[in-house]
């Protein structure tokens, strides 16, 4: 079974979000967010669906999307 993680897929402005968006839930990806205002397109797709992705035409790039604790106010310790 595949291991499904979460990404963050950066588009280029050559083409309107939501067509892209389209494109990448029909090859695979399951949207979680579309962030229009920053060009990024959040969701869920095993390794192999990502790598795949990455040749969609406005695709820049694609990462690991990964949780950060910044740790209670007042602390020098952040991750």
């Amino acid at each position: 079974m595949a291991n499904i993680e979460l990404w963050i897929v950066t588009i280029s402005s050559d083409q309107p979000i939501n067509e892209i968006a389209t494109q990448l839930s029909a090859e695979g990806l399951t949207i979680r967010d579309v962030l229009e205002e920053i060009g990024c397109i959040t969701g869920s797709a095993d390794n192999d669906t990502a790598e795949r992705l990455k040749k969609i035409e406005g695709v820049v790039d694609i990462a690991p999307d990964i949780q950060i604790d910044m740790g209670p106010p007042g602390t020098s310790e952040t991750w």
